[in-house]
Formats: structure tokens, C-alpha cells, sequence
């Protein structure tokens, strides 16, 4: 009788089942023991770093009187401020080099006067700003006056030499002066030992004379071809104008116009000469103006350049 296909065929039993039945008791002898797992490395504890700080916040600017007597706070600014009792009828603000003065009349309280400064902070802040900034261009235009000093003229920069074996003042020009290295130097026949009001004064005198020689020669060439006559012209030494001109023919020009380049002091004249036919700034001056400065605008615009150094 053939066997039964699902009948239970005998298992062929490999070494290691042979080795188990003939030696029991080493049952499990060949099982690699187990071994802990190594425990792990002591470690300090992960220094965590700071949370970066906020970035800082615009930091206020502080505006004092220089007699302030009291104190407030407009915005993000601490202003120390002058107070003035006066016999007027309102509250009145005025901002110079000083500071913030303000007058009030006698029978206004402190809070009002606060409240008036507070309605006005943006002016007042406006204006203490622009002080503090004009303080700043003239502290940076200031000339020490000593051997070597540099200042603008015609555009270009003039380097002051002490040099006792000259007689008054000197221009010498360096044509084969290398890039970057000033071509103009002005000896001054002074001692090396001279104080800084003597060497300011010799090239003041100096500035002045030639910037009257030149502006005699441009006021003839414009005048010329403007068709208008000059009857004199003098130098001026004003704060905020650099020019004027009379009905009567009389020019008159700020000497410090001789620290910029030629252009624009050509601009100026032309400006001042163009009121003899335009007593006005209508476009009919503007186009007389144009007629022998067509690049008036670029012009112009270099007047505002700080060059102007503060020689006093």
C-alpha cells in the first residue's frame, strides 16, 4: 500500500540537532551570552545659548539749551528748554545754536506751556535737528590754521606753506603734481612759529584780493555778452547770499564764491548781471540767465556743496 502523501516525513536533523540530543546539558553551551549594552557616556548638560537681544530701538536725541531750566519730553527726545517769562500775549518758541528758548507771559501755567510745546513737538523737533546739523557742518568746515593746512580754492584744494624767505603770498601750481596729490600751494612769508591769527588773516587778504581780481574779469565778459553795464562791484561778506545786484548797475559778490571751480562762480556773476535787463526772477530773467549758462540747474545745484570752510 503506497504511504499517505500527508503522512509526517522523518526530519533530517542537522549537527547542532544531533549535538543537543547527545549532550543535553550543554543545551545552549554555544549561545554567545548576552552582553549589556554599554551604558552611555556621562555628559554635562548642553549650555544652551542666550536668546539674541532685540534689536536696539532708535535711541533718542537729546536737545539742551545751553541755560536750560527745564525739561520735557517730545517723541523720543528729552529737550531741555529756556523759559523766559515776558510781557507778551501768547506763548512764543524760538531754536538758535543755543538751544530751545521759550517766552511765555507771566500768567500762563507750566501745563499750558507744556501743552503748546507738545502741539508744536514736530516743528520744534524739525528745527533742533537742523540746528544741531548746521552745527555740525560749520564744526567740520573750521580750518585750524597751522603749516600745511588745506582749504577749497576754484575748486581745487590749496595747501598753506610757512615759508619765511617769501614776501607776502605765493601761488605756486605743480603741473606734474601726481593723481590725488594737490597741485596748488600758497607760501606764505611767515615764520614757522606764526599764530594761527596771523596765518588766517594773510590768506583771508589774499582769498579776497584774488577773488576781486577775478570777478572784475567775469563781470566784464558776461557783461559784454548780456549787453548791460557794470558801474562798480564790491565784495560781499554775507551769511546767506552769495550775490545781488542794483537798478544802478552796482554788483555785489560774496568773496567765498572764490573757494568753488570756475563754473559756478561764472553762474553767479551771470545770475547778478542778468537782473540789470530782469530786476526779478520771472521766467524772463531765468531765460536770460539761460541764454549764456544753458546748464544753469547743475550750476546752481553745486552752491548748496559744503565746500565752504568756515575761515573766522
Amino acid at each position: 500500500m503506497a504511504p499517505r502523501r500527508d503522512a509526517a516525513l522523518p526530519r533530517q536533523m542537522s549537527l547542532f540537532d544531533l549535538i543537543d540530543a547527545a549532550f543535553p546539558s550543554l543545551t545552549g553551551a554555544f549561545t554567545a551570552p548576552s552582553t549589556p549594552a554599554p551604558a552611555a557616556l556621562s555628559q554635562p548638560p548642553a549650555v544652551q545659548p542666550p536668546p539674541p537681544a532685540p534689536p536696539p530701538g532708535p535711541r533718542p536725541f537729546d536737545y539742551t539749551h545751553a541755560k536750560a531750566d527745564r525739561e520735557i519730553r517730545l517723541g523720543d527726545c528729552r529737550v531741555g528748554y529756556l523759559l523766559r517769562r515776558a510781557r507778551r500775549k501768547s506763548i512764543g518758541f524760538s531754536i538758535g545754536p543755543d538751544g530751545l528758548a521759550v517766552s511765555a507771559p507771566r500768567w500762563v501755567g507750566i501745563g499750558d506751556i507744556e501743552q503748546a510745546l507738545r502741539d508744536k513737538s514736530g516743528w520744534i523737533l524739525r528745527k533742533l535737528a537742523e540746528q544741531r546739523e548746521r552745527g555740525r557742518r560749520l564744526q567740520a568746515a573750521r580750518i585750524e590754521w597751522h603749516d600745511g593746512t588745506s582749504l577749497p580754492y576754484l575748486g581745487e584744494t590749496l595747501i598753506v606753506v610757512l615759508d619765511p624767505r617769501a614776501t607776502g603770498a605765493r601761488l605756486n601750481s605743480d603741473a606734474q603734481a601726481l593723481p590725488g596729490v594737490p597741485r596748488l600751494t600758497l607760501h606764505l612769508g611767515l615764520s614757522h612759529n606764526a599764530s594761527a591769527e596771523q596765518i588766517r588773516d594773510t590768506v583771508q587778504a589774499w582769498l579776497q584780493r584774488e577773488a576781486r581780481k577775478l570777478f572784475e574779469e567775469r563781470c566784464a565778459h558776461f557783461a559784454q555778452r548780456l549787453g548791460v553795464r557794470v558801474t562798480r562791484m564790491r565784495l560781499s561778506s554775507a551769511q546767506t547770499r552769495w550775490g545781488s545786484a542794483s537798478a544802478d548797475g552796482s554788483i555785489r559778490l560774496n568773496w567765498r564764491l572764490v573757494h568753488f571751480g570756475l563754473s559756478v562762480i561764472d553762474y553767479v556773476v551771470a545770475h547778478e548781471l542778468a537782473h540789470l535787463r530782469e530786476m526779478n526772477h520771472s521766467p524772463a530773467f531765468w531765460d536770460v540767465v539761460r541764454s549764456v549758462i544753458p546748464d544753469l540747474d547743475e550750476r546752481k545745484a553745486q552752491l548748496r556743496s559744503p565746500v565752504v570752510p568756515l575761515l573766522d
